[in-house]
């Protein structure tokens, strides 16, 4: 079970902890998470999707050129990335998700319209598309339901389970989990491993 106590506890920097419980626990009881395991691997992995539950919205507001350009392969060196900072956030998601996971082109707009959003940072109009059915949403056409917590709880655990997650989770398979969630860069690994184990500690498994 998910409360708002056991969140501060988790994530210290979580505002508003009652609503994200609210919102996290309704939607795990249509999932598969129904086990303390299943829900410490969820919960880590959220709470570096999250940025410990700081942000619904991707943070592209980069400030340092090599690390964009490390990031990301459609950055073409350390001019370009500066380029792309003082353009802003919204330049940053268009080229760096142009023509990726369902994306249109870099003057589309979608990589901003569909960055990176909710507990589960869910990316891209493929996946948007994809996991709108699942919900019974149209998340394509309405890309900034993402962000609202009990719309992005929906979408976590559908997400979760639509990448079969749980089989992962009940062996422990940590990096497994994070290339379903994360994508094969597996970002962040050893964070997420940290906070598997810190929830661990709060939902006993």
């Amino acid at each position: 079970m998910i409360t708002a106590e056991m969140l501060r506890k988790f994530a210290p920097k979580i505002k508003d902890p009652e609503i994200h419980a609210t919102a996290l626990e309704g939607a795990r009881q249509t999932s598969s998470v129904t086990m303390p395991r299943r829900l410490c691997h969820f919960m880590g992995q959220i709470f570096v999707e999250t940025n410990g539950f700081a942000s619904m919205v991707e943070n592209l507001n980069y400030k340092n050129p090599e690390r964009l350009d490390g990031i990301f392969s459609a950055v073409k060196g350390i001019e370009d990335a500066r380029t792309l900072i003082a353009l802003g956030p919204e330049a940053i998601a268009n080229r760096v998700y142009a023509n990726r996971l369902g994306n249109g082109n870099e003057d589309s707009g979608d990589g901003w319209r569909y960055r990176g959003s909710g507990y589960k940072q869910l990316t891209g109009r493929s996946n948007y598309r994809e996991i709108g059915r699942i919900v019974d949403l149209d998340l394509e056409n309405n890309p900034e339901l993402t962000r609202e917590p009990n719309t992005a709880a929906r979408i976590a655990f559908a997400f979760w389970d639509a990448r079969q997650c749980s089989p992962l989770a009940d062996l422990g398979d940590v990096e497994s989990v994070t290339e379903k969630i994360n994508g094969p860069a597996k970002l962040g690994l050893q964070e997420r491993r940290e906070a598997t184990l810190r929830a661990m500690g709060i939902w006993k498994s």
